[in-house]
């Protein structure tokens, strides 16, 4: 018996979400959908089925900050191909996404045709490869390696939280988050915590906002 293809369309325009279900649907007989419009969506769609054969993910949706949600996702699925389906046509962009992890990047532009084809690509396994850079060492490689509740300790720190806020919402010590924020700097490779948040912030798509919960 063929093996039924699970995926979740993270997008917060349902005529997307729709779109990209009726293409995959087309592509792959019997495939089941989950959808998600937010970040915390998409996290808990993935927490409920961890087996999902491949996300599609738009980077400007609530709660993603950017491609600081492509990382968080990435950190706490790394097993999960993600397929960033994005308007953002920015090279910027798309290297960065490349570098946390994404398994291809295609443009809302592309037809349903070309999107299904790159979908079945990746689960076939090819690898698509990022615009050329001359970056060797870049933020976003570094900021790669952050744990998930790293991500969150940067997330609040980015919003202006100072370590007891970011205790609080967390539900840990104080002296867990300064041990934290110890280890992000020197993963990220900073000296100081602002020029953490400044490097952090830069991770948002152009034209964007962090967006502060």
């Amino acid at each position: 018996m063929a093996e039924i293809e699970r995926f979740l369309i993270a997008d917060d325009h349902p005529m997307v979400r729709d779109a990209l279900a009726s293409a995959l649907g087309q592509a792959f007989a019997g495939a089941q959908f989950s959808v998600a419009g937010t970040l915390d969506q998409a996290k808990a769609e993935l927490d409920r089925e961890p087996e999902t054969d491949a996300v599609l993910l738009d980077l400007d949706m609530p709660g993603m900050d950017g491609l600081t949600g492509l990382a968080r996702l990435r950190a706490e699925h790394p097993t999960v191909p993600i397929i960033i389906v994005s308007a953002a046509r920015e090279t910027g962009v798309v290297q960065r996404a490349y570098e946390f992890g994404a398994s291809a990047y295609i443009e809302k532009s592309a037809s349903l045709e070309e999107i299904a084809g790159i979908v079945r690509a990746v689960l076939d396994g090819e690898i698509f490869a990022p615009p050329e850079s001359n970056a060797t060492d870049t933020f976003a490689q570094r900021a790669a390696q952050l744990t998930p509740q790293q991500w969150r300790v940067l997330a609040l720190m980015v919003q202006g939280d100072q370590n007891k806020q970011i205790a609080h919402k967390l539900g840990v010590g104080e002296a867990t988050v300064k041990a934290h924020v110890t280890v992000i700097l020197r993963k990220l490779g900073v000296r100081s915590r602002t020029q953490a948040v400044i490097e952090a912030r830069g991770l948002a798509l152009p034209g964007s906002e962090m967006v502060r919960s």
